[in-house]
């Protein structure tokens, strides 16, 4: 088993460092296909050893190789976060769809983080093909009935969250909400049920506000980028939705 940890751990930072690609030259109009990855500084062309997930930043003392220009860390912190959350998505669910979901969830949550922090955008690109892995391994673990119902409590919340962002654009006078953050919960519907969707929202919240706080006190009109923090409470509520289920139960009745 320590192989196949080691194999969904490397897999996983494998797949940040692409999306470290993919988010930067997106935000930046650029092409994902070329040119080949390069060092910002010089241009320098990287060699494929030189592209090796966290092995390489290492190797490099997290330098370029010809210009000695500093590489930036969260390079290599996203490549450990993707791999490290991977490995706990398979202690949790195992060998099931369940695992690919939750691998889905993270790698959106990277993307996410990268894009809407970095330029208070969601990528439209990451939330369609999220939706579509989704659908499609939806499908697999409980057929068409699995998709309509998933799909019902996607339109639960993307309604949910129009609803709240019509009420909060007309109370602060200003957007609420941004276009991507109601899409997004189109995606959280889609993985849970109406009530665990609700848990997640309020698990987005609560992650938000010190965040909210402290950009409020450095700028009053400053903007709370609340992606990161939707995609982090389905998260943290997708890892955790059997004890939270029965929480529910007790509580509700």
């Amino acid at each position: 088993m320590f192989l196949v940890y080691i194999f969904i751990f490397m897999f996983g930072a494998i797949i940040a460092s692409f999306i470290n690609l993919y988010v930067t030259r997106l935000i930046n109009h650029e092409s994902i296909v070329s040119p080949r990855s390069h060092c910002n500084s010089c241009g320098k062309v990287l060699r494929w050893y030189e592209l090796i997930p966290i092995f390489s930043y290492i190797a490099l003392n997290g330098r370029c190789s010809k210009c000695k220009e500093k590489i930036g860390i969260d390079c290599l912190l996203s490549e450990l976060l993707l791999g490290i959350l991977y490995v706990i998505c398979f202690l949790v669910y195992g060998f099931t769809y369940d695992t690919l979901i939750g691998m889905t969830i993270c790698t959106l949550l990277l993307s996410i983080c990268l894009s809407d922090l970095k330029s208070l955008i969601i990528l439209d690109s990451s939330l369609i093909v999220s939706i579509i892995i989704i659908f499609v391994l939806t499908f697999l673990a409980s057929g068409l009935r699995g998709i309509y119902l998933a799909f019902l409590y996607g339109v639960f919340g993307f309604v949910l969250m129009f609803v709240i962002k019509i009420i909060g654009d007309a109370i602060f006078q200003r957007e609420s909400l941004g276009g991507g953050d109601i899409k997004l919960s189109f995606i959280t519907g889609l993985v849970l049920p109406y009530n665990l969707f609700l848990v997640s929202l309020v698990f987005a919240c609560f992650m938000a506000l010190p965040y909210a706080i402290i950009i409020n006190k450095k700028s009053p009109d400053g903007e709370v980028p609340f992606g990161p923090f939707l995609t982090l409470g389905l998260l943290v509520t997708f890892l955790n939705k059997s004890a939270i289920m029965y929480i529910l139960k007790i509580v509700v009745g």
